[in-house]
């Protein structure tokens, strides 16, 4: 399945790595590496993320990595990615866009 990464999801991903990069470099790219490769889970997982509990939508669906959440639209032909952010956000809907 064809995994799509929207600009907010990358703009956040670049946001969160610089700021781990101003303690430790090291951990901020293992940390892009990890997000990376979790998503790529999805490929054969697609609906191994939970529905998003603010939501409550089949189709937004998030996993967990560490303290972030990866949120997640779910449709026949591709995985986007809708954005990510902190465990202790709450996610308003009209704050992503599948």
């Amino acid at each position: 399945m064809k995994i799509i990464w929207s600009p907010l999801a990358i703009e956040r991903v670049t946001e969160i790595a610089e700021y781990i990069a101003f303690d430790n470099p090291t951990a901020a790219q293992n940390w892009v590496e990890q997000v990376f490769t979790k998503v790529g889970l999805l490929r054969s997982s697609p609906k191994m993320g939970r529905i998003v509990p603010e939501i409550e939508r089949e189709e937004i669906r998030e996993i967990l990595y560490g303290n972030y959440r990866i949120v997640y639209h779910l449709s026949v032909q591709k995985i986007s990615i809708l954005t990510v952010r902190h465990g202790n956000q709450i996610l308003p809907e009209e704050k992503i866009s599948a």
